[in-house]
């Protein structure tokens, strides 16, 4: 499970933080080896992960400008299992200095991450709640995005906005990226909208929806105060079970694309290797 991963959406409110911080939790739990980064100036990853970002030395701004190595910044978050590319207010700086530079304003984090990249099973990107510069950078050095929404009438439009912003990154800088899949998240099912828009998702989207289903779970929304995911906070309740969930349906995709790959590797291989007799259907002569 080799991916670099962008948890966005533009809309705020969506659990994009909480995903984040969850997730790179749950991955962990299951012995990968988990980078999260926070490229959001708010910092809540960072926070939520029980980082104090007043006290940072260096962090993703540092990172993005060129001012320190990738390797200097990284925080390791003991009791979580992951890593982490802390951030602050200090992003919201970077973000207009980058707007400045005339060419590669867009492929700083990715030129940042490569000497890293093979380190890790696993890195995860918090995006901020915009279609900005830092987005854009998470976008291009991204292998999958992996879009968190909320079942409401307005997050299908948000969901169309950035789905663009997707194809045209795709179409400019990073032809390889691809959806990871939708997640529903803060889900109430007593909710007639909320199922409405979740079927009208999977109508559209198929099997890129994740089956897995994040609930409104007040052991999620009360962690982050704690300074560490909802697996630490209580693990048994709904929230961080949904997350662990949510990282074995993960695992079970890439191992399935795996094995469909392997299989389609072999069966081109002994296509090529067929008599042209057996191909053509002609006899021997």
């Amino acid at each position: 499970m080799k991916r670099v991963i962008a948890i966005a959406n533009q809309k705020g409110g969506v659990g994009k933080t909480t995903t984040a911080v969850n997730l790179a939790a749950s991955l962990a739990a299951t012995k990968r080896r988990v980078l999260l980064m926070d490229l959001d100036p708010q910092g809540n990853a960072t926070m939520g992960s029980g980082i104090d970002k007043g006290s940072l030395t260096y962090s993703a701004c540092e990172v993005l400008l060129g001012e320190c190595d990738l390797s200097a910044a990284l925080v390791p978050v003991e009791q979580s299992g992951f890593t982490l590319l802390p951030a602050n207010q200090d992003l919201t700086a970077a973000e207009v200095r980058l707007l400045t530079l005339p060419i590669g304003r867009e492929i700083k984090l990715r030129q940042a991450l490569q000497p890293r990249r093979a380190d890790f099973d696993i890195i995860l990107i918090d995006c901020p709640p915009a279609l900005n510069m830092l987005t854009v950078n998470a976008l291009v050095a991204a292998d999958s995005v992996l879009i968190p929404m909320q079942c409401e009438y307005y997050a299908l439009e948000g969901l169309t906005a950035l789905l663009s912003t997707v194809e045209q990154i795709r179409v400019a800088a990073n032809p390889g990226l691809i959806v990871e899949g939708v997640l529903r998240t803060m889900f109430d099912p007593r909710n007639n909208l909320s199922n409405e828009v979740s079927n009208q998702l999977i109508n559209h989207f198929g099997n890129q929806v994740f089956r897995t289903i994040i609930p409104r779970n007040i052991r999620l929304a009360e962690a982050p105060s704690f300074g560490k995911p909802a697996l630490f906070h209580d693990k048994e309740s709904r929230g961080a079970l949904a997350y662990l969930a949510l990282a074995g349906e993960m695992i079970r995709r890439e191992e399935e694309m795996l094995t469909a790959g392997q299989a389609a590797a072999a069966a081109n291989d002994a296509a090529a290797h067929e008599p042209a007799s057996a191909v053509t259907g002609t006899e021997p002569t």
